[in-house]
């Protein structure tokens, strides 16, 4: 439709119009292949709200490949067996049990705003926001913010998360059969770079020298005859 002389164009309209005019008939067969056969992503990611966080970037995948979950901070819930309204609860009961997927990872990042505002004071209308960053304080190091201490505590807020998902017993229990792996992530924005949480070294690897993508706080699991039946 034209706009009227004058008019400020619509960003938004003219994104939406391009992803049906141009991008979309590139990929038709993929999207109807999505809905007659249904969604089969096999990795459940969870990732910060942050608008730099581009998860498709960062693996490369595209539409049916992730499972994705945003929340401020990359944040997991405790699985304490009520029926409050926690959507990443759901959505990680939802993956797990019935999408199936086989891995899981959490990605914090560098500059995260939720991790600073864990050492600051938050608005006091965001009452919601307040108690979600509960999530995190287990991460906090009892040091006054600076650069190296706010990466350690967005990298150990990561572990936390992972931590918490074990607490969810449907994935504990595929964890311990081998039918779901752990991976925790720290996206530094200004390198590009993804370092990986490694159990064997303790600590997080950049994954242009790392061997795996990641092993969680966990090692894989390993059958009595030597199996591993994970593949980090």
């Amino acid at each position: 439709m034209d706009q009227p002389p004058g008019a400020v164009p619509d960003e938004l309209l003219q994104r939406l119009q391009h992803f049906h005019s141009q991008y979309f008939p590139l990929h038709q067969q993929r999207f109807q292949d999505l809905v007659a056969q249904g969604q089969q992503p096999k990795t459940l990611f969870i990732g910060c709200s942050d608008s730099r966080l581009v998860p498709y970037l960062l693996t490369g995948t595209g539409p049916g490949e992730l499972f994705m979950v945003r929340n401020v901070g990359a944040f997991v819930p405790p699985y304490d067996g009520s029926h409050g309204h926690h959507g990443t609860a759901a959505a990680i009961e939802f993956a797990v049990l019935s999408l199936e997927v086989s891995r899981i990872i959490v990605c914090g990042h560098s500059h995260c705003g939720a991790i600073k505002a864990l050492y600051g004071e938050v608005p006091m209308e965001a009452r919601n926001l307040a108690r979600w960053l509960d999530l995190g304080r287990g991460a906090v190091l009892p040091v006054q913010p600076c650069t190296e201490a706010l990466r350690r505590t967005e990298q150990r807020a990561v572990l936390l998360q992972l931590e918490r998902l074990m607490d969810y017993p449907m994935v504990r229990s595929r964890v311990e059969q081998g039918r779901i792996s752990l991976h925790g992530w720290h996206y530094v924005i200004e390198d590009g770079e993804v370092h990986v949480f490694d159990v064997e070294h303790g600590g997080f690897v950049a994954a242009s020298r790392a061997q795996c993508s990641g092993t969680g706080p966990y090692p894989p699991y390993v059958e009595h005859d030597g199996q591993v039946l994970v593949d980090c």
